[in-house]
C-alpha cells in the first residue's frame, strides 16, 4: 500500500508529451512519476536526468537496463527490479539473459565488457560501497571514460529511485509485474510489498 497515492494523469497535463513516450516505450505510465508530480520541479529534473542517463550516450541501452536491474536487486527494491526487468526485455535482453543476470561472472551469455559493468554495478550498490580500483581497471578495458560516466550514472540514478520507491511504497503496475513474473519467476521472484502485500 503506497504512503502517497499517485496523482491522476489528468492533473499533470504539462507532461502529456513525456507521458506518451512512457506509454509508447513501456506500455504504461510509472506510478513513481505520478507521485513525484506533486513537486513539478522534482518531476521535471528527474525525467530529464532519466532521459540523459538511460536513453542517450553510447553504452548499449540493454546493458544500462541490466546494470539498473542489478543495482535494484542489490538494494532490494522490488518496484525497480520489476521495472528494469521489463525495460531489459524492451531493449533486447532475452528472458534467459535476465534470468542469468546474477550469474554474470560465469554465464557464457555475458561478454567480458558486460561482466565488468555488472560487477561495478553490484559493488557500487552495496552499502557501504565496495567498488575498488580493480573494478575500474576492468571497466576501463572495455569502455571509454564518457561511457564509464554513463555506467556510474545508471548505478547512481537507481540509488535515488530505489530509495524513492521503497520509501514511498510505490504501487507496482501490472505490466512490469507480469514481465518480471515471466522472466524471473522461475528463480524465486517475489513481488514483495510493491505487489500489493
Amino acid at each position: 500500500m503506497p504512503h502517497l497515492d499517485p496523482l491522476p494523469r489528468e492533473e499533470l497535463p504539462q507532461y502529456e508529451e513525456l507521458f506518451e513516450r512512457y506509454d509508447r516505450i513501456r506500455g504504461f505510465l510509472p506510478n513513481s512519476i505520478l507521485t513525484m508530480g506533486r513537486r513539478p520541479a522534482i518531476a521535471d529534473a528527474f525525467m530529464q536526468l532519466n532521459q540523459a542517463i538511460l536513453y542517450e550516450g553510447t553504452v548499449p541501452e540493454e546493458l544500462k537496463m541490466l546494470i539498473s536491474l542489478i543495482t535494484s536487486a542489490v538494494t532490494g527494491c522490488r518496484y525497480c527490479q520489476s521495472h528494469m526487468t521489463n525495460l531489459s526485455a524492451v531493449y533486447g535482453a532475452s528472458d534467459e539473459k535476465i534470468q542469468a543476470v546474477w550469474e554474470y561472472e560465469t554465464s557464457p551469455i555475458f561478454t567480458d565488457a558486460e561482466r565488468a559493468a555488472l560487477r561495478l554495478a553490484y559493488h557500487g550498490a552495496l552499502v557501504p560501497n565496495a567498488v575498488t580500483a580493480e573494478h575500474f581497471d576492468e571497466v576501463k578495458k572495455h569502455f571509454s571514460e564518457s561511457e564509464i560516466v554513463e555506467i556510474v550514472a545508471s548505478i547512481s540514478l537507481f540509488g535515488y529511485l530505489n530509495r524513492w520507491n521503497d520509501t514511498m511504497g510505490t504501487t507496482l503496475e501490472a505490466p512490469p509485474a507480469k514481465v518480471a513474473e515471466r522472466a524471473i519467476g522461475t528463480v524465486g521472484w517475489d513481488a514483495g510489498k510493491h505487489g500489493g502485500e
